[in-house]
């Protein structure tokens, strides 16, 4: 299998206790089914603690029950994990062993990054001086069994390539780059299968009102917004290749390619609009990518909400 990364990806390293937004609150965390079983042959004390706060969420997952302030019950007075002291982090459930970071497979082909919901993440993301690179790697791992057609993966990503060119294109602002990104857009979809955008409406800062609240100093950013010019800081330049390299192929499965690429520039006026530093965009992720409720009901507006549509976002980009 081929892996590809971004050129920092093993640069990143959790720095635990001293995180200034521990990823152990804030939201619950599923327990897979492997960890579970684990966890069934276990006995003592971390045994009971495990048993007792396990329960259900609104989707029918199997998850551990938040104590107080949305603090994960196994995060102790220092902000490090005790089941991780008890049993190894090891043994943590996959969630947590894996973040910050994603996976996306495509047959013999498997990416991976590290998301924006982490502080740690974020400031390597926002303070890259370079445009934003890639490591092909080859490992021993087996293809993953996958019905995607070849045809569009292929397709896919000689245009994402292109996608990269234009966003950073240094050489033209940044608010015409993502213009043409649009543009570009627009055209792929065609080229997939139709894509009626939709007219319901809804304010532009209404979308980031989540109805799962993670963090309340979300709702002070957006309650103190400014809608400004988009500027030419190589940042925007990162938070776009970020979307672009963590979305873009994933339209092999669902042929939606403009809803991926509008992701790229609302992600470069969230900055733009909330705040221009890596706490805005951390905040954003945590609250949107990680939580189900609220992704299924972005996911939705991108194409659903008038505001959102191509036409719109370019005149924001134009002012």
């Amino acid at each position: 299998m081929i892996l590809v990364t971004p050129s920092f990806y093993k640069d990143f390293k959790c720095i635990a206790g001293d995180c200034p937004d521990s990823c152990c609150q804030g939201w619950e965390v599923d327990a897979d089914q492997d960890s579970l079983d684990y966890y069934s042959q276990l006995s003592g004390e971390i045994k009971n603690k495990i048993d007792s706060v396990l329960d259900f969420d609104e989707f029918g997952n199997t998850v551990f029950r938040l104590a107080d302030k949305k603090r994960c019950p196994f995060l102790n007075s220092e902000n490090l994990c005790d089941m991780h002291i008890a049993i190894g982090g090891e043994h943590t459930p996959y969630t947590c062993r894996m973040f910050p970071r994603f996976i996306n497979d495509f047959g013999g082909t498997r990416e991976m990054g590290v998301s924006f919901s982490c502080p740690v993440a974020a400031v390597m993301m926002f303070d890259l001086k370079e445009a934003m690179r890639f490591v092909n790697e080859v490992n021993d791992l087996p293809p993953q069994l996958n019905e995607i057609d070849a045809q569009t993966y292929f397709y896919l990503s000689k245009a994402r390539k292109k996608a990269f060119d234009i966003i950073q294109n240094r050489a033209i602002p940044m608010n015409q780059r993502l213009i043409t990104l649009l543009n570009f857009g627009l055209q792929l979809q065609k080229d997939l299968e139709p894509y009626e955008e939709g007219n319901e409406q809804i304010d532009f800062f209404d979308v980031f009102r989540n109805p799962e609240l993670i963090n309340p100093e979300w709702i002070y950013k957006i309650n103190h917004a400014e809608i400004k010019s988009v500027s030419n800081e190589i940042f925007n330049e990162n938070i776009a290749s970020y979307f672009i390299f963590r979305y873009f192929l994933t339209a092999v499965n669902d042929y939606d390619i403009l809803s991926k690429i509008k992701m790229a520039v609302i992600g470069v006026l969230i900055v733009t609009y909330f705040g221009e530093d890596s706490w805005t965009i951390h905040l954003w992720s945590k609250e949107t990518e990680h939580s189900q409720y609220n992704m299924d009901r972005y996911k939705n507006l991108l194409k659903q909400a008038k505001c959102l549509s191509a036409d719109e976002l370019k005149k924001r980009l134009q002012i």
